[in-house]
């Protein structure tokens, strides 16, 4: 039985002859037997073509390109390439020696990433690598982008440019310093003024800093030693004329633009500039910056440095005049000029000294309080106490009247400071009278003293020294006191269980003007109850309660009370039995 010949593939291959499935054998041929053998081995290739003829053809693959062309290849076949139409037919069969002549292509190469490498990659070896061919592509003297360069850096590069403008521009370094100046002061009022920076004491400086800038910018010997000296010097100088350091630093930036400008200008101007990248020019432009910024920060760090020490001695010169005033040595018109101007306050105004105890519960001075009430003051610890020195607001006061004390009616400061003290700070303080003359701060330190002594410790009252007269008296001579009490109210503390109320009746009696109806309200008892008390206290004293001086002696001895060492004593804090102000 005879078959016809099968069309070719598309890809110029023949195809494959089909078989008849009622077909008998062939004759026999030795490709024909070497196929039976291999189909006896694989059940599923029966009726596959003999290896040396035809190969059947993929239903996938019918519309692939010829053979002789170049076809991408699929991953899965990347270390498999697969040979072209040629080959195949050399190709030796299978069991078959390969010929020695025959021609072997070699594989394609893969990238690192396991796609294949680009076609160009079999034009060249298969040892070249990248860094071999910018090697012999440098070699051949194929220029670079930009032109070729030495490196930044090197002493043939930027850095053999940097001396060399350097000293170039060192040449001219009054030109360039007054160039410096002019644009200082055209974009500083401060500078501009001449005060407290004159225009010499500007140039000086910025010659200095330019010199320094330029030696170290290009790498020479420093003149004049340190490099930064000069930074430093500035900052200094300019904290102790009182300069503000944002004018300062301006300064410096306006002086860093003005040496880029001038190397600028040098830059472009110089032999062979077309030879050079943009490269160098940056690197130049950061070296000056580089250097502008390094002096910058040297200038403010001393800056910074020297107005802590200017601080510090401005307060200890402020601290050693608070105390001279404080301690009666400010009669020398001198001294009360200079503890004025050191203090920041006028030698003629309205002022008091008031004295705190060092509670623990309170804070350790009241100043942050007052400042907030509109109230300057100056505090310093003292023997185991707070002094201070408040100036109160300014009042009208009317020609030829007297000065209402801490507690004049007409006197809003005044009783605003007594209520901070007891309000707000909680500490136990006595307030001197008001005074005008600074130099008499003194004489007021030791009145508000005898305030605070009458006070009783801890208690956090505060007390003007007007109101507590009776008090500060009493309190210097305990041996008076003493016989005060025992002569107008000796009978009276002999009562034993009576004694509390008599003397606590007593008291509010006679603070709000002998009315026992008023008593009878503070005290909440019946108006009766106080009458009855006070007469036992008369009828116990052998004084009539309708004698003012047996009221004032009862009064004086109440106030006396404390001082005289008899016991506790009843006195209220002051202001304890004020109600509405009375």
């Amino acid at each position: 039985m005879t078959h016809s010949p099968a069309a070719p593939l598309p890809g110029g291959e023949p195809r494959a002859k089909a078989t008849r499935p009622d077909a008998g054998p062939g004759p026999s041929a030795p490709g024909r037997d070497r196929a039976d053998r291999q189909d006896a081995s694989r059940p599923d290739r029966q009726d596959a073509p003999p290896r040396d003829r035809q190969v059947a053809s993929r239903p996938d693959r019918q519309d692939a390109p010829p053979r002789d062309r170049q076809v991408a290849p699929r991953p899965d076949r990347q270390d498999t390439p697969r040979p072209d139409r040629h080959d195949r037919a050399d190709a030796p069969r299978s069991g078959e020696p390969r010929p020695a002549s025959a021609a072997v292509r070699p594989a394609s190469p893969t990238s690192a990433a396991g796609r294949p490498a680009s076609p160009f990659a079999a034009a060249r070896p298969a040892s070249a690598s990248v860094a071999s061919v910018r090697l012999a592509a440098s070699r051949s003297g194929s220029p670079r982008s930009g032109g070729a360069h030495t490196p930044l850096g090197s002493d043939a590069g930027s850095g053999a440019l940097r001396r060399a403008l350097a000293t170039t521009m060192l040449a001219d370094v009054d030109r360039l310093t007054d160039r410096a100046v002019d644009d200082i002061r055209a974009h500083s009022g401060t500078y501009a003024a001449d005060a407290p920076v004159t225009r010499d004491d500007l140039w000086e400086i910025c010659r200095d800093n330019l010199l320094r800038a330029l030696e170290d910018f290009g790498g020479l010997a420093p003149t004049g030693g340190d490099f930064e000296r000069a930074a430093r010097e500035t900052g200094r100088r300019r904290a102790e004329q009182g300069v503000p350091l944002d004018t300062v630093l301006q300064a410096y930036r306006r002086g860093g633009r003005v040496l880029w400008q001038v190397m600028a200008e040098h830059l472009r101007a110089r032999a062979g500039r077309e030879a050079d990248s943009r490269d160098v020019e940056l690197d130049m432009a950061s070296g000056v910056w580089e250097t502008i910024d390094r002096y910058s920060v040297a200038m403010a760090d001393e800056y910074r440095l020297a107005q802590l020490e200017l601080q510090s001695r401005q307060d200890t010169r402020r601290v050693a005049l608070f105390e001279a005033l404080l301690d009666g040595r400010a009669d020398d018109p001198a001294v009360a000029s200079a503890a004025a101007a050191a203090l920041g306050v006028p030698a003629y105004d309205r002022y008091v000294v008031v004295v705190a105890a060092q509670d623990p519960a309170a804070p350790p001075h009241p100043a942050p309080v007052l400042e907030a009430r509109g109230m300057w003051s100056f505090w310093r610890p003292r023997s185991g106490r707070y002094a201070g020195i408040v100036r109160l607001p300014r009042r009208d006061t009317p020609a030829g009247g007297p000065a209402a004390g801490p507690r004049g009616s007409a006197d809003p400061a005044a009783h605003a400071l007594l209520d901070v003290l007891r309000e707000l700070t909680g500490a136990t303080a006595g307030i001197s009278p008001e005074f005008e003359r600074l130099s008499h701060a003194g004489r007021a330190l030791r009145l508000a003293e005898q305030t605070l002594r009458t006070l009783p410790a801890g208690s956090g009252e505060a007390a003007a020294f007007d109101d507590r007269l009776a008090q500060v008296l009493l309190s210097g001579r305990s041996d008076i006191a003493e016989r005060i009490v025992t002569v107008h109210l000796g009978p009276v503390l002999a009562t034993g269980g009576e004694r509390a109320a008599l003397l606590t009746t007593l008291r509010v009696w006679l603070d709000h003007g002998c009315a026992a109806a008023r008593a009878a309200e503070l005290l909440y008892c019946h108006r009766n109850t106080v009458l009855n008390r006070i007469g036992r206290i008369a009828e116990l004293t052998g004084r009539s309660s309708e004698s003012g001086e047996a009221r004032l002696g009862w009064a004086l001895a109440l106030r006396a009370l404390p001082y005289a060492g008899l016991g506790d004593s009843p006195e209220p804090a002051a202001g304890e039995y004020e109600v509405d102000g009375t």
